[in-house]
């Protein structure tokens, strides 16, 4: 029944993964939005923000993951490397359409906006820019791809402090914001690590198949920890490498940090999928599978003009309540379109037309 199990939720962790960083995202951004700002300096309001620092780490990754997917399906029908790559590039197409349709909604919706809102670089875009930098992987073998993809996200994360450091006074701000570090956008130093970290971690699983799952966990556990405890301890080490460097925004040691905590979470989804209670409805596994939904409606709700009566009005007991209605409004929405999408597949089956329904991604 064990080896069942786990073989038919093969992908059912990572979507309990994405879930549990949706769900951090939206408190985050409630304490974010809602707060009084001379609570901000309090301790509620840093926790949620430490908190809430996770979530584009744990996206990042598993878009990797999924890109991997792809990379190793494409290696395995034998594709031409030209069209393997091609295939590669075309996701990173499409997460770009989708940010600026993204873009273009919170402009319209904002109206009057800076048309410079249009081109920010927000956590879409980098996935664009680090899937399309990283599709030149898919022309190696899978085996070969971890450990590239490991490879790679290190010289991301350890160049990130010199790329910061570098001159850009010449260059474009549009290209400027989606290299070079900055407190204002998702640049791929150092956020485009994670997404090559995901990519070693899903050839990884592709390599171990469901026999070597748990093997590849347990490294996966050591590996994390390791890098937690690592990333600490250079964090508060007087010694560095590099002649500036700023913990929050371009330190190694905090992207390695968040990074062994993704790690653990992998691990811990695992576990929990695989040895805790079974069947039934998963409310987090169905935040995981609309993330995308619910990251597009909840910036409109939350940064938008819907809730303006609450945007820095609230104390820490009310926005905690807030953060609290806002999940599950959040959740009553997505089980909304999940529940549309079945009903809609019942009524195509018995002869209903309702045209073309539009593919999801797949993650396999």
């Amino acid at each position: 029944m064990k080896a069942t199990r786990a073989s038919s939720n093969r992908l059912y962790y990572l979507d309990w993964v994405r879930g549990v960083g949706a769900i951090v995202m939206l408190q985050g951004h409630a304490f974010d939005s809602f707060l009084k700002p001379e609570l901000r300096p309090g301790p509620a309001y840093t926790l949620s923000q430490f908190v809430g620092g996770m979530p584009p780490a744990i996206f990042l990754f598993l878009t990797g993951v999924t890109l991997a997917f792809l990379m190793d399906s494409t290696e395995r029908k034998q594709l031409p490397a030209r069209q393997r790559f091609l295939t590669a590039l075309g996701r990173s197409r499409y997460l770009f359409l989708l940010a600026f349709a993204f873009r273009l909604q919170l402009f319209v919706f904002g109206f009057p906006a800076a048309w410079q809102d249009l081109f920010r670089v927000d956590i879409l875009n980098c996935m664009g820019i680090s899937m399309a930098l990283l599709a030149v992987t898919a022309l190696a073998r899978t085996r070969d791809r971890a450990w590239i993809g490991a490879a790679l996200g290190l010289a991301v994360v350890f160049a990130s402090p010199l790329v910061s450091s570098m001159n850009w006074s010449g260059v474009p701000w549009i290209v400027r914001n989606y290299l070079a570090p900055g407190y204002g956008s998702f640049s791929f130093f150092p956020w485009g690590g994670f997404l090559a970290f995901g990519v070693a971690m899903g050839s990884l699983i592709r390599i171990a198949r469901d026999d070597g799952a748990q093997r590849l966990m347990q490294g996966a556990a050591a590996a994390g920890a390791a890098l937690v405890l690592g990333g600490q301890y250079c964090a508060g080490s007087p010694y560095t490498l590099y002649p500036k460097s700023d913990f929050w925004l371009n330190s190694p040691a905090q992207t390695l940090t968040k990074l062994g905590a993704t790690l653990l979470l992998v691990v811990a989804a695992f576990v929990w999928t695989r040895y805790g209670p079974t069947g039934g409805w998963s409310w987090v596994r169905q935040f995981g599978i609309t993330s995308l939904l619910v990251y597009w409606v909840h910036i409109e709700l939350v940064y938008g003009r819907a809730f303006w009566f609450l945007k820095n009005n609230l104390t820490v007991p009310q926005t905690v309540v807030s953060a609290v209605g806002l999940v599950l409004l959040m959740l009553t929405i997505s089980t909304t379109r999940t529940y549309w999408h079945r009903v809609r597949a019942v009524l195509d089956d018995l002869g209903w037309d309702f045209g073309p329904r539009p593919e999801r991604i797949p993650a396999d």
